[in-house]
């Protein structure tokens, strides 16, 4: 484990089911949920930022929920929800005020923790002698605004592949560290969403400094909000809230169940990690490369793929060099390169790597947790649709290896 800021502490395995008993040490808090009213909002960014952070959060930009810096409440998708499907995503208007009536975009929050491209060095000539410079490794004090559950179970995941080794990620170690978490508790699943099924939602379990649960009536909109953390209870401590009702507190119950029995998609897991595993010759993984274009979107989209390339690059004079580093796929023909090749040259052998990996081999690799937690996005963001649970399903229904 780590110990991070304001006696707060990273579990460097992954977060368990909502079900279970987490194995993050939680602090204890100090006050029953609390009900803040959804005018008052703008108070809770405030008195983040008053705290030193910059609030990072939802926002409509390229047709699509993004996310950047968040200033007022005004900034987030008021109204806003998103239809989704394999290979579909299209906003439309809810027709009322609230803030995050929507599932998940194609954005996670790995971007900010694990950058896309990040510069870990440079080199210069100076009077003929080569001078290499360490790259600072920022770690900026954000707030990451509207962390469903399906993501706080993906930044477990990466907690485990970057932390969890011989050499971690110190500059994962920092980001993670500076960055407090106000998690959501769904009230919208999107079209392809099976987090029920992974076990990783829609509840939030843990893993968080504040939790919110959006809550909407005709007549009534409010936020129940609680605090797991030291520095989420100062938060909590300076908006103006009360404790929350019984009657508000069901009114929270009834959106987390209505999200939960309203997914966009299911995938049976038990025995799942065998059965990928028994069936690595099934003829399904060629079927299925006759659509994969090998894009890699699916990568890019997933909240816990995390595998890196690294290149050099030098400017026309010679004169400097920078090493970098950057986000790399299992879809390319060059991941896999050796000196004699790539290992994966069919497409189909580079999907049944990322599928077997995701809900199989990685049970094997990080203590039986798993890469995927059901958020649906490598199915929506595909741009031929391909589905995981549908090709999981498919072998399942003919198991070559138990026929």
């Amino acid at each position: 484990m780590t110990r991070g800021p304001r006696g707060r502490t990273i579990y460097s395995g992954a977060l368990e089911s909502p079900t279970t008993t987490d194995r993050r040490e939680r602090l204890p808090t100090t006050s029953s949920p609390r009900t803040l009213q959804r005018d008052n909002f703008d108070l809770l960014l405030e008195a983040i930022r008053a705290a030193g952070y910059e609030v990072i959060g939802p926002r409509v930009a390229s047709g699509a929920i993004e996310l950047g810096p968040i200033a007022r409440a005004a900034e987030l998708p008021i109204g806003v929800t998103e239809q989704q499907d394999g290979g579909t995503y299209a906003l439309s208007n809810r027709g009322d005020r609230a803030l995050f009536g929507f599932s998940t975009g194609p954005q996670s929050w790995k971007r900010y923790l694990h950058p896309p491209v990040l510069r870990l060095w440079r080199s210069r000539r100076d009077d003929g002698r080569l001078k290499i410079e360490a790259e600072p490794q920022d770690a900026p004090r954000r707030a990451f605004l509207g962390v469903r559950s399906c993501d706080l179970h993906a930044i477990a995941a990466l907690d485990d592949a970057l932390l969890s080794i011989e050499h971690p990620d110190d500059g994962y170690r920092a980001r993670r560290e500076s960055t407090l978490i106000v998690a959501l508790n769904c009230s919208t699943a999107g079209g392809t969403c099976f987090c029920v099924s992974t076990g990783t939602g829609p509840r939030v379990g843990s893993g968080y400094d504040l939790a919110l649960t959006e809550v909407t009536y005709p007549d009534a909109h409010y936020f129940v909000i609680a605090a797991e953390s030291e520095e989420g209870e100062r938060i909590l401590a300076a908006l103006p809230t009360a404790e929350a009702s019984e009657q508000e507190l069901a009114g929270a119950e009834r959106v987390v169940a209505g999200t939960a029995a309203s997914m966009g998609r299911e995938l049976e897991t038990d025995g799942l990690a065998e059965l990928l595993g028994q069936n690595l010759e099934h003829p399904r993984w060629e079927e299925v490369a006759e659509r994969c274009l090998s894009c890699g979107n699916c990568t890019s989209v997933c909240p816990t793929c995390f595998c890196t390339d690294v290149e050099d690059t030098v400017d026309l004079t010679g004169e400097t060099a920078e090493h970098r580093r950057r986000w790399d796929s299992c879809f390319t023909l060059d991941f896999s390169h050796l000196h004699d090749g790539s290992v994966r040259q069919s497409v189909g052998s580079r999907y049944r790597q990322w599928m077997t990996h995701k809900l199989s081999t990685w049970n094997e690799q990080f203590d039986h947790s798993s890469g995927c937690v059901g958020c649906g996005r490598c199915i929506t963001w595909c741009p031929v649709a391909i589905d995981i649970t549908e090709e999981a399903a498919a072998i399942r229904a003919t198991d070559g290896a138990r026929a």
